[in-house]
């Protein structure tokens, strides 16, 4: 994975390492190709240079040319905005370049907010993300004093006529607190869990995601622990992180590691995988069997992941999966194990199976048309050769 997609820097508390970083590799200005349609009820349109047909038998692509398509083409599928319950109380807006704001914004699209995010640059909104807040016309949240617009990152400001909620924040680690609470405000309880984890898994969980650094834990950030009352902790990528910083952590609460298996590389990618397998009682997706929706974002594209993080929360709750690039093939370690997830039809009956789908973020840029070919079949439901004993258990025609 090329280092200038996720440079190494401050590392999330339960965000992969595939996740972790400054992302110096931000979106640019998007002309609004590539997101929902207007008219459509939640369809998608990929237009734009070297894009495909949207969908496949076993795959759906949404967005476009960069993550600000690409953001407000997933949330226009999770919140059409057509009738009352296709609504969201709220939306997060962030600046594009601000990646760790991004990615604690991960948190907000849990319940009970379900808050998709969108890119914004100051007062300023590209003109897909103008379209889709204004389709999806966010209600408000009653919990944020009916705040239709959650801003992270000091120069983000509120379009005019949205009530808006803000935070002080003045770093990375401040800014990640003030969203813990927020999750906490909303759901009327502190977190008893924070995250060392990936972006998808704090959207499924409802569990913050707080910042460190190899050197130690932030002032801000141990506050918030503290805070907290020894929550669990999940660390992934704990080769990152360090050894000093883990023993810290210990202080706070009990410290979990999310890891690759012994023999797989702690790749960002196979971290990813390590953070779907990963399921400690009622917390983590355990994903180890088929019939689950699984979201797929290229590594060169970072912010795409927070983008997608909706998708986890809702829908199919897809876990997020990550691509080495556009154009290379499925990885061995990511096409083993979409192979032990791979669903099996039950006695040859394919109608009697569950099925998995597969969500791809961004064009052919982000991930190519022969990927999604490839990805397409290993999602693809397998017929299974009926057994003797089987056979002389079905009944008689």
């Amino acid at each position: 994975m090329s280092k200038r997609a996720f440079p190494l820097g401050p590392v999330a508390i339960a965000i992969t390492i595939a996740l972790a970083g400054c992302g110096k590799s931000a979106p640019g200005r998007s002309s609004g190709s590539g997101i929902v349609s207007p008219g459509g009820a939640g369809a998608t349109q990929v237009a734009g240079a070297g894009a495909t047909a949207g969908a496949t038998r076993n795959t759906t692509r949404l967005g476009g040319a960069d993550p600000v398509a690409d953001a407000a083409a997933v949330a226009r599928v999770a919140y059409p905005g057509l009738t009352a319950t296709t609504r969201p109380q709220t939306v997060v807006l962030v600046d594009p370049h601000d990646w760790p704001a991004a990615l604690a914004a991960s948190a907000l699209a849990s319940a009970p907010l379900g808050a998709p995010l969108l890119y914004a640059e100051g007062a300023d909104l590209p003109q897909a993300s103008e379209q889709a807040l204004r389709a999806m016309r966010p209600t408000g949240a009653s919990a944020l004093g009916g705040a239709q617009l959650i801003l992270l990152g000091s120069s983000v400001q509120a379009p005019a006529g949205y009530r808006a909620r803000g935070t002080s924040a003045n770093d990375r680690y401040s800014l990640a607190a003030s969203v813990a609470k927020l999750v906490g405000i909303a759901r009327g309880t502190s977190p008893h869990q924070v995250i060392v984890v990936a972006a998808g898994l704090a959207a499924e969980s409802g569990a913050p995601i707080l910042f460190v650094t190899t050197a130690g834990v932030p002032a801000a950030t141990a506050a918030e622990l503290r805070s907290l009352g020894r929550p669990a902790i999940y660390t992934v990528g704990s080769t990152a992180i360090g050894e000093r910083t883990l023993a810290q952590l210990q202080h706070y609460g009990p410290v979990k590691r999310v890891e690759a298996k012994a023999g797989e590389d702690a790749t960002p990618a196979g971290n990813a995988i390590a953070v779907s397998r990963f399921a400690d009682g009622s917390f983590g997706w355990g994903v180890s069997e088929p019939g689950h929706g699984l979201a797929f974002v290229s590594a060169t594209r970072p912010f795409d992941a927070p983008a997608a993080a909706i998708l986890s929360a809702t829908g199919d709750y897809a876990p997020l999966l990550l691509l080495e690039g556009a154009t290379s093939v499925v990885g061995s370690a990511l096409a083993s194990y979409l192979s032990d997830i791979q669903p099996a039809s039950p006695h040859s009956q394919p109608v009697r199976g569950v099925y998995n789908h597969g969500w791809l973020i961004g064009d052919e840029r982000a991930i190519s048309a022969t990927t999604q070919a490839e990805l397409d079949v290993t999602l693809e439901i397998s017929p299974r050769a009926t057994t003797s004993e089987e056979s002389s258990a079905l009944p008689a025609e």
